[in-house]
């Protein structure tokens, strides 16, 4: 019998080419398929919710797969899973789903996080996770540009070439700036961004733009004429990958054990 399962995954992606598989190169999709077929004998595709980047990292990514090879439960897939992948890899949850679902298809929204340092000197623990900013930058002229990207807009000056897509219309619940300080009291920005659905490079192409205001380079009023005119080449640069997070994906459907 069938039986389709939800992960829910976390990893550093530091050195990973990716979520999607490619030939010679280590990807969150390859360990965990290589780790499935070890443990069932069967080679299986486990979709995920997207495809983040070189170097992005997830808190939950969610990944679907979908097989009639698994007999026990769906914690103990988890558990099985776990003893099978690298250490920068965790599954945190396994949850049977019904059959049709599909981690992709289903998602009705994603939140992403991307961090930087503003100041001070790099901090071995955590450059990794940090796009370092050694100049100031101006957060509330940030914010102010951020408020005009909440809503639905059409966002092609945000998408990256490489994965076209039927509509650049996307709606944007929340852009959210916060500040906070480091261990050696450096200055933290973290940037939160939760819409329905995101283009390519989307998120670090916003991140990008926000810093181009913040350095003084553009007003905020600069945002939207970005939107307006639709040219990914007036935007700002797209930030480095290694500091953005996936941080949770949305669906309706409901795991079976919540249906019964």
């Amino acid at each position: 019998m069938l039986r389709t399962f939800r992960l829910t995954i976390g990893y550093d992606g530091f050195r990973y080419a990716g979520w999607q598989v490619q030939a010679d190169l280590p990807t969150i999709q390859g360990e965990l398929q290589r780790a499935f077929a070890e443990l069932t004998g069967e080679r299986v595709s486990i979709t995920g919710s997207g495809r983040t980047d070189s170097g992005v990292h997830a808190i939950a990514q969610v990944a679907s797969l979908t097989t009639d090879a698994w007999r026990s439960s769906d914690a103990a897939l988890g558990r099985a899973i776990n003893t099978k992948i690298p250490d920068d890899i965790t599954v945190y949850c396994c949850e049977e789903m019904p059959v049709d679902f599909h981690a992709l298809r289903d998602a009705v929204g994603k939140r992403y996080r991307y961090q930087m340092q503003i100041g001070g000197v790099r901090d071995a623990f955590d450059f990794r996770y940090f796009w370092h900013h050694h100049v100031q930058l101006d957060i509330e002229a940030m914010r102010q540009a951020a408020a005009m990207i909440v809503g639905t807009h059409d966002f092609a000056c945000f998408q990256a070439t490489g994965s076209e897509r039927k509509t650049t219309v996307r709606t944007i619940h929340d852009l959210a700036l916060t500040t906070g300080q480091g261990r050696a009291g450096q200055g933290h920005l973290i940037v939160e961004v939760e819409a329905n659905g995101f283009l390519y490079n989307m998120v670090r192409n916003i991140v990008g733009s926000l810093v181009e205001v913040g350095r003084g380079k553009h007003p905020p009023t600069w945002i939207e004429e970005l939107i307006a005119g639709r040219d990914r080449n007036q935007a700002g640069p797209t930030a480095p990958a290694h500091a953005l997070f996936l941080l949770r994906v949305d669906y309706d459907v409901q795991p079976l054990a919540a249906q019964q």
